[in-house]
């Protein structure tokens, strides 16, 4: 498989081409050249199938010939290392919940798998890989711990100060080893232009080898379309019309969902639930998009101004409005409409839900009036104990900390804070 910049100016490229540079050349994202639609007998036949099994014939023309099957089996069965359970909550809505891995994100299976890839990639190669990385919460947690101690591999996170969870600051400033944090006076926005500026720095580049582990990395992104398979697995028998609302920050995870749609996956219809960091809902609503800087939410991980997949979503629909929003829904929603989400889903379902994923529950909600008979599944992408201070102000109950966060709460945070790109600059050429 080879992969085309979305920008059309630079030379197509291989899968380890296209891992180990992150961006094409002329900085845009990375495309597939083609998707082949699975045999109709992939999914008649899945329930035979193991989450391994199903995720290898889901990926894998995507990576031949670069990674061997032998070795490609391996890495996603490192990579599947955790579940995947559905929870239904009722007859019209039920959640997949992504966190159950060792950050307790959905951005684990991305990370890990990408992280296994470049150590295939780096294994006998003595030059050094820098990964650079922008976080709005979780990525920075996933990406660290993915890449904790891979060969030839230096991992450099930016996060927003003040603007991430306690728990999530501690998964990305505690491990030490090859990871380094980047404290940055600012925003997301902020830390993703730094990234973004250094990848255009002729003299970063022509010095040290850099790469991204954000979703943009075609390594983190594509892999996260196994987990709409699995849920079909799980559901397909009882329901027909399976509607996925997902909670939307960069617009990764919705556009690997319609990755696997384009592979043959039965999925009726996708729900972009936005925070008040609503760039995708307006433009569903006006045909006009203008990306805007971010604001500070509850739901932190979505706290995206000008999310970077969007033009991928775009590019699956071959740029046609109106095929798009045939296919996809987008609903804002405010932080009260939020918390006021999180202690209905606690009473109503008995169910402890973090802010993320109450947001996708209200896309299902605005989704079901018009469409009743519909299931609409909201992915519940982290973990509640990871916002625990909002959680438990919400549902006013202690909430019990799970091992993987436990973890981490001991540590010291290690951050160097930086305010400019000329600091993250000077970091790197050092």
């Amino acid at each position: 498989m080879n992969y085309y910049s979305l920008n059309k100016k630079a030379p197509n490229a291989s899968f380890k081409e296209a891992v180990v540079k992150g961006l094409a050349p002329d900085k845009g994202l990375y495309f597939p050249e083609q998707i082949t639609p699975l045999s109709p007998s992939f999914f008649d036949n899945i329930d035979r199938l193991s989450y391994t099994e199903i995720a290898f014939e889901a990926i894998k023309q995507f990576v031949s010939p670069d990674i061997p099957e032998p070795i490609l089996k391996t890495i996603i069965e490192d990579t599947l290392s955790f579940d995947f359970p559905i929870v239904k909550l009722n007859e019209n809505i039920s959640t997949l919940e992504l966190f159950h891995g060792p950050t307790m994100a959905f951005k684990d299976v991305g990370a890990r798998f990408m992280a296994r890839c470049l150590g295939y990639f780096n294994k006998d190669n003595n030059e050094q890989v820098t990964v650079l990385v922008a976080t709005s919460g979780d990525t920075g947690g996933a990406v660290a711990n993915g890449f904790l101690g891979v060969k030839g591999v230096n991992v450099v996170i930016l996060y927003p100060s003040g603007k991430v969870s306690d728990i999530q600051e501690k998964q990305l400033t505690t491990l030490g080893r090859n990871i380094t944090a980047l404290e940055v006076h600012g925003n997301f926005d902020d830390c993703q232009a730094m990234v973004k500026t250094a990848f255009l720095d002729e003299q970063l580049t022509s010095n040290m080898q850099l790469t991204s582990a954000n979703s943009i990395n075609v390594a983190r992104w594509l892999p996260q379309l196994f987990y709409f398979i699995f849920a079909y697995k799980q559901l397909h028998h009882t329901y027909n019309d399976i509607v996925f609302s997902v909670p939307s920050g960069n617009f990764g995870n919705v556009c690997a969902g319609m990755m696997a749609q384009a592979l043959g996956l039965p999925i009726a219809h996708f729900i972009a639930s936005n925070n008040t960091n609503n760039v995708v809902t307006r433009y569903l609503q006006t045909q006009h998009y203008k990306p805007k800087p971010s604001v500070q939410t509850i739901s932190n991980a979505m706290d995206v101004g000008e999310p970077s997949n969007f033009i991928r979503v775009q590019e699956i629909y071959k740029n046609t409005f109106s095929d798009l929003k045939d296919n996809l829904s987008s609903y804002s929603f405010t932080d009260d409409e939020t918390k006021a989400a999180m202690l209905e889903i606690y009473n109503d379902f008995n169910y402890v839900a973090d802010p993320h994923g109450a947001v996708g529950y209200l896309g299902c909600k605005a989704y079901l009036k018009e469409n009743p008979k519909a299931h609409c599944v909201f992915l519940e992408t982290a973990h509640p104990t990871k916002f625990l201070g909002v959680v438990e102000e919400v549902i006013n109950k202690k909430q019990p900390l799970p091992v993987q966060i436990q973890s981490v709460m001991g540590k010291e945070k290690e951050s160097i804070i930086i305010s400019t790109y000329d600091e993250l600059k000077g970091f790197l050429l050092k």
